[in-house]
């Protein structure tokens, strides 16, 4: 266990030279530790409890970055609470003033740390000034639920949103790569801003949610049926989809990439990435007096392939 007294923090303004303040923790940590053992964590497991809790700040628990402060007895704590204490230590309540903690910060440079999703898989290790950066783009990092009919902070893993969007929201599962809905509404005079997860599709081994939008685009009212991914972009680059709607010798088709859950549904619905359809052109395939808005949506799914010959890609239809 590292004796946290031993780690002199000093000020950003005593003069101190880099080479003066690193030559104070070598006997703790070694300048390139690309050894883990070296800062006490074992090969392929996460950091030591020790290291998290020296470079933990003690207001929002967050890994600390620089520029690190202290008080003027040692206790230390990020920049973005520093603005939200008072310019009072929370620890023993002493005046902050302007310090910061040039040690500690070199502490942080010299360390190589697993990503934080570890857990759920990601192998990566970065040093500590890189790590937040990856973290934030990190392809194991939890997804946010795609349920788009309210907000939902829930996050995880697909299998586990693909269960919570099931019990939890209700939503109709549906096994196969070809969907038939039919949509709707008593007065179609009045479109509000709505949104609708229709279905999860399950094929190729992957999931897929049909959505389904009403809104306003400039002053025409609209409606939107898309689809998204329930992976990362990468992924969804591998299949297309299409979509289809009309009545009475007449039809709209849409054919496209569906799009990552990693975008939001608002997101892809502002961007106009799917089938759209004006009000009286719904209403014109509707039928009858006009009165109700009956809007039915086909479409189907399929992988890419690619021709080992000409490199070109060649639809898979799954049956």
């Amino acid at each position: 266990m590292m004796d946290l007294n031993t780690i002199e923090c000093a000020s950003s303004s005593d003069g101190l030279e880099d080479e003066e303040i690193h030559s104070q923790i070598t006997h703790q940590f070694s300048s390139k530790p690309h050894n883990n053992n070296n800062i006490g964590i074992p090969a392929g497991l996460p950091p030591a409890t020790s290291v998290h809790e020296l470079l933990e700040c003690p207001v929002c628990t967050n890994s600390m970055y620089p520029p690190i402060h202290q008080c003027h007895n040692g206790h230390t704590l990020c920049s973005t609470c520093k603005t939200q204490v008072q310019n009072r230590c929370p620890t023993c309540r002493q005046e902050l003033g302007n310090i910061r903690c040039l040690a500690l910060e070199k502490v942080a440079e010299s360390l190589e740390l697993p990503c934080r999703y570890f857990s759920l898989g990601c192998p990566e290790i970065f040093p500590y000034y890189s790590k937040l950066k990856h973290e934030a783009l990190c392809n194991f990092r939890p997804y946010n639920c795609p349920y788009a009919g309210s907000e939902c902070s829930v996050t995880g893993g697909i299998p586990f949103l693909v269960t919570h969007l099931r019990d939890d929201h209700k939503v109709d599962m549906h096994t196969g790569c070809t969907f038939n809905h039919r949509y709707v509404k008593s007065n179609p005079r009045e479109v509000e801003n709505a949104t609708w997860m229709l279905t999860v599709f399950h094929c190729f081994g992957q999931y897929f949610c049909l959505h389904f939008e009403a809104f306003q685009l400039g002053m025409a009212p609209v409606y939107m049926a898309f689809l998204r991914f329930m992976g990362d972009e990468a992924d969804a680059r591998n299949y297309s989809y299409s979509l289809e709607v009309g009545a009475n010798g007449r039809k709209l088709t849409w054919e496209g990439t569906p799009r990552s859950i990693r975008d939001s549904h608002r997101k892809v619905r502002d961007s106009h990435d799917g089938l759209i359809i004006q009000r009286n052109m719904a209403l014109f395939f509707s039928g009858g007096d006009r009165k109700e808005l009956k809007l039915r949506v086909t479409g189907k799914i399929w992988k890419e392939q690619q021709n080992p010959d000409g490199g070109v890609c060649i639809p898979n239809l799954c049956s």
